[in-house]
């Protein structure tokens, strides 16, 4: 198989290669992080307002601090991401933040029938076609 025939796994294990690196720089603030401080601006903050009982489907949740965060402030959080180191270590992160925050591995192309996935998990309601 050529490089243009697999580009979803190159571009899968370019970015698993870097998941790392990212959870371990200072941008993230891992250590922070697990103290309690939000990953989320003061911006986001702002326009979010009260996500108490609210459900939130986060795309490219990468390893989840934006996710986990979300719960934190009250929402059912659904975080999906196409990298599977991403989201072994975003589920690791919600254990250890003591969140209920949902993770699913796949490619956004496959958004539909994982809204169907995530529906029951949040109990939405979602209309078939």
């Amino acid at each position: 198989m050529n490089a243009e025939d697999n580009y979803l796994e190159i571009n899968r294990e370019s970015w698993n290669t870097r998941t790392e690196a990212h959870i371990n720089s200072d941008f993230y603030n891992l250590d922070d992080f697990l103290k309690g401080k939000s990953s989320l601006k003061d911006i986001e903050l702002n326009l979010l307002g009260d996500l108490i009982g609210k459900s939130v489907l986060h795309l490219q949740c990468h390893f989840g601090q934006d996710s986990i965060s979300l719960s934190r402030m009250g929402a059912d959080v659904v975080g999906i991401d196409l990298l599977d180191v991403a989201i072994d270590r975003a589920r690791q992160l919600a254990k250890q933040s003591n969140v209920s925050t949902a993770f699913i591995c796949s490619a956004m192309f496959m958004i539909c029938p994982i809204i169907w996935i995530v529906s029951s998990i949040l109990s939405l309601q979602v209309m078939g076609p």
